[in-house]
């Protein structure tokens, strides 16, 4: 699945608010869908590039060697769902904020999951 469909596909989990596929060695998006000016995609997938970094730094000060299947940051009205995938080289993550009163954290998870699966880089 190419970068546009897998984002079309992460907008369709129900309370999808906005998504993006973010480059966390430069925290630059590499596509993106919904947000707008409700939301910054440009500025929130920036900044959690700074979050998936502090974490992998920190599993390794810890001597974890188990890789970050996802990181979940839940606020009073949403959700911010941040999926890594797997690469040999670098640092890419989908990432997908939800509107809480109408999401299902499980489904979206699951959801989110097969798109990173099949995403074809």
């Amino acid at each position: 699945m190419d970068i546009e469909t897998a984002l079309k596909e992460a907008m369709r989990v129900d309370g999808a608010i906005g998504v993006s596929l973010v480059d966390g060695e430069s925290g630059m998006m590499l596509g993106s869908g919904g947000g707008g000016r409700e939301f910054d995609l440009e500025v929130a997938s920036a900044g959690n590039t700074e979050l998936v970094r502090a974490k992998i730094r920190t599993l390794d000060v810890l001597g974890i060697k188990e890789g970050i299947e996802d990181i979940l940051i839940t606020l009073d009205r949403q959700y911010h769902l941040i999926r890594l995938l797997d690469q040999a080289e670098g640092t890419l993550f989908l990432y997908l904020v939800l509107d809480r009163s109408r999401a299902n954290l499980a489904l979206a998870r699951h959801s989110l999951r097969l798109v990173a699966r099949a995403l074809d880089l």
